[in-house]
C-alpha cells in the first residue's frame, strides 16, 4: 500500500486516477485550494507558495495534474498568461514542499504532447526536440520548472499526455456532441496527426509511472499506433452509426475557437518509445479499441 498525493483531482484524469489507486489498495491524499472536507484532503494555494503542513508526511508520490484547462475557454492574452502562470505556480509549489520535506518522494509531474508543436509528419519520441508555438512554449517552461528538484537528485518523471479519450470529458467531449449529429466530420484537412490514447491506458501508465522509479525525465504517454484526425472522425461515426464525411473549414474553426484552432490543426505524430520500453502494455492498442473504451467508460 501506498500513500499518493494528487494535485488536480477534480478533473477528467485526476478523478479517474483517484479512483483507480484506491481501489488497488492505495491511500489517496487530495490537495485543494479550499478549506479541507475530510482527513485526506490538504490545502494548498499555488498562486502564493503555500502548502498545508504536514501534507506530504508519509507520501510516496505526487501526481501533479494541476493547471488551468487548455480548451475550455477562447484564447485571450489574459487566459494564455493564466494557462502558463497556473503551471508553473502548481509545479514550483510542489518542488518546493518535496524539497522541504527532505523525503524521496517521486513526482508525476504533468506535461503535454504540446512540446513537439505542428510538425507534420515527422516521427517524434522523447528525445525529439521541443517545436514552436504558445502551447510548445508552455510546456517546455512547466516541464523546466522541475529541473532544480531533479537535478538536486529528485525522482522526477514527466508524463507527456496525448489527447484523452474520454465521452465524460477532454478532447473527445465537444467531438462526441458533434458527432451524434452526424457533423463530426475531419477538421480542417483531416490530414493531421492527433496522439489520442483511451482513459483507461492513460491512467494505467501514470500508475506506472508512479512505480516504476527507473523512468525519468520524459515519457509519451500515448496510444501505440498515431492516427490521423479524420481517421478518428471516420471510426467515430462508425461507432455511434452517424455520418462523418463534413469537414469543418479552417476559417470556420478560427472563427469558433481564435487562435485554440491553430493547436486543433496541429499534427503530432507522437510514439510512446519509452512507455513500450519499459514494459507498459496497453489496454486499447487500436483506434477503435481507444474510441470504443471512450464510450463505454467515463
Amino acid at each position: 500500500m501506498s500513500t499518493i498525493a494528487i494535485t488536480g483531482a477534480s478533473g477528467l484524469i485526476g478523478g479517474a486516477l483517484s479512483s483507480a489507486l484506491r481501489a488497488r489498495g492505495d491511500r489517496v491524499r487530495v490537495l485543494v485550494r479550499r478549506d479541507p472536507q475530510g482527513p485526506e484532503q490538504f490545502r494548498w494555494d499555488p498562486a502564493i507558495g503555500t502548502f498545508d503542513p504536514g501534507a506530504l508526511d508519509g507520501v510516496d508520490a505526487v501526481v501533479n495534474l494541476a493547471g488551468a484547462g487548455v480548451g475550455d475557454r477562447r484564447w485571450t492574452t489574459a487566459y494564455k498568461t493564466e494557462i502558463l502562470r497556473s503551471r508553473l505556480g502548481a509545479t514550483k509549489t510542489i518542488c518546493a514542499a518535496i524539497t522541504a520535506s527532505g523525503a524521496p518522494i517521486r513526482l508525476v509531474n504533468g506535461s503535454a504532447v504540446g512540446y513537439y508543436g505542428d510538425r507534420g509528419e515527422e516521427v517524434l519520441a522523447e528525445d525529439s526536440p521541443p517545436g514552436t508555438g504558445f502551447l510548445a512554449q508552455v510546456v517546455k517552461a512547466w516541464e523546466g520548472a522541475t529541473a532544480d528538484l531533479a537535478d538536486a537528485g529528485g525522482s522526477v518523471v514527466l508524463a507527456r499526455t496525448g489527447l484523452v479519450m474520454a465521452s465524460s470529458g477532454g478532447a473527445m467531449a465537444p467531438m462526441l456532441r458533434l458527432a451524434r449529429l452526424g457533423l463530426g466530420g475531419p477538421l480542417g484537412s483531416g490530414q493531421q496527426f492527433w496522439p489520442v490514447i483511451s482513459l483507461r491506458d492513460e491512467v494505467a501508465a501514470l500508475i506506472h509511472l508512479i512505480d516504476d522509479r527507473e523512468l525519468a525525465g520524459p515519457v509519451n504517454l500515448v496510444g501505440t499506433v498515431p492516427a490521423r484526425q479524420r481517421e478518428v472522425a471516420a471510426a467515430l461515426g462508425r461507432l455511434l452509426k452517424r455520418p462523418a464525411v463534413l469537414p469543418a473549414p479552417r476559417l470556420g474553426l478560427r472563427l469558433v475557437l481564435g487562435q485554440f484552432a491553430q493547436e486543433v490543426l496541429a499534427s503530432e505524430r507522437v510514439l510512446p518509445d519509452r512507455l513500450l520500453g519499459s514494459g507498459f502494455v496497453h489496454q486499447d492498442n487500436t483506434l477503435e479499441a481507444v474510441l470504443a473504451s471512450a464510450l463505454r467508460y467515463t
